[in-house]
């Protein structure tokens, strides 16, 4: 019974954004289609008991909308797009808003709320994130991101959730950029179980590629997947054979793929020629001094710390000035590192990385780090990340 739900919340994860996507399109309501969604995934725990079905998604996606069809017939609601439920498949073609889990995304992105209010519901739906996921992307508290998916589903019940046409997307891009950002960090370092989840990064890599076939003069667009490539070429040498993180000074640089770093190159220079000094470009340039460096040690750091600067006047978040003082501790020292991070703590209160990052610069500067490294592992959720920490502070209690 744990593998079969296993398996089942593994597809469900996988399928999600296609399924309701899909399910969106066909019948038009986005709760039938949550709530279909919600009702394959029981039945799947019922049927799937004896033999999990060769084809996983496709079977999900026949039940929610079988499900979608008795719900109506049940309800008496006759809609002109009924028909549709017993005669649409989902289509396979990736061409403008055909791609449905694009097309939700986009659709939930409705220009009537406010950037976080429909990030944070795009995120919900379509990604099936849980609000402690959310908020840690917005670095903010559960009950900040709850707040803000009940505004942000007040404000669309009215709306008819019909997807943009091409005139409508550019209204909508800087929210699908928000989406594809937070989904691939999430994909990049998890809250929770392994380090990484590979499926989100590449549907986010994916999802980026066709966002930059429908906004072909937004240099966003174009930094967001240059920086998506940039860190899907190194995945693979981010995790030890314990499933714990190895640091970026100790990857095998030679084994990173070089197809998606050459993929990232492009799409940073078409940025550039499109004059984009925006968040993700300036994101993208900060990580293509690192792919570019031959080894660790001769990363230009003055470089970072340049760009760092030039994006902290565009971005005020607290997580590009943690990032900023780690630069800064490897151009000036542990010391100016640490003075950097003074006054970021009350924000990041709640954020382990802060107090591991910290802890690193006390122990380049001499210092004991272990109240740092304490207080990261009672913070921390990822077992990768866990793992590490662990590590570093028996190595010090050993000393």
């Amino acid at each position: 019974m744990a593998d079969l739900t296993a398996i089942i919340e593994d597809t469900v994860r996988r399928e999600r954004g296609r399924i309701v996507g899909g399910l969106l399109r066909l019948c038009g309501s986005l709760d039938a289609a949550e709530e279909a969604f919600q009702e394959a995934a029981l039945a799947a725990l019922r049927a799937w008991r004896d033999e999990v079905p060769a084809n996983p998604g496709a079977w999900l996606m026949t039940a929610a909308k079988n499900s979608a069809r008795d719900a109506r017939r049940h309800h008496a609601i006759v809609e002109a797009k009924a028909p549709l439920l017993a005669e649409d498949d989902m289509h396979d073609t990736i061409d403008t808003l055909t791609d449905d889990y694009l097309r939700l995304v986009f659709t939930c992105c409705d220009p009537e709320l406010s950037l976080d209010n429909a990030i944070a519901l795009t995120l919900k739906v379509v990604a099936g994130f849980s609000t402690d996921e959310i908020a840690r992307a917005f670095v903010t508290t559960e009950a900040t991101v709850s707040q803000r998916i009940l505004r942000a589903k007040q404000t669309v019940a009215a709306l008819d959730y019909v997807p943009p046409e091409r005139e409508e997307l550019a209204a909508r891009v800087d929210a699908v950029l928000g989406v594809l950002y937070a989904m691939f960090n999430e994909g990049h370092t998890a809250r929770s179980g392994e380090l990484m989840r590979l499926d989100l990064q590449a549907e986010a890599l994916r999802l980026g590629r066709l966002l930059c076939d429908l906004a072909p003069r937004e240099p966003e667009a174009y930094g967001l997947v240059a920086m998506m490539a940039f860190s899907a070429a190194r995945a693979h040498t981010r995790v030890d054979a314990d499933g714990a993180p190895i640091l970026l000074a100790d990857q095998d640089r030679t084994t990173w793929n070089r197809e998606l770093v050459r993929e990232g190159l492009m799409a940073l220079a078409r940025a550039r020629s499109l004059g984009g000094r925006g968040a993700y470009v300036l994101q993208a340039e900060i990580a293509a001094v690192h792919v570019t460096a031959p080894a660790y040690e001769s990363t230009d750091w003055a470089a970072i710390v340049a760009l760092y600067d030039e994006l902290a006047a565009v971005v005020r978040s607290p997580i590009v000035s943690l990032n900023r003082a780690v630069a800064i501790g490897m151009r000036d020292g542990a010391a100016a590192g640490l003075a950097a991070l003074d006054g970021l703590e009350r924000a990041l209160a709640e954020y382990h990385l802060f107090y591991a990052t910290r802890a690193d610069l006390l122990e380049r500067a001499g210092k004991d780090p272990r109240a740092d490294l304490r207080k990261a592992l009672s913070l921390v959720t990822n077992d990768g990340e866990r793992q590490l920490l662990e590590r570093r502070l028996r190595a010090r209690d050993s000393q």
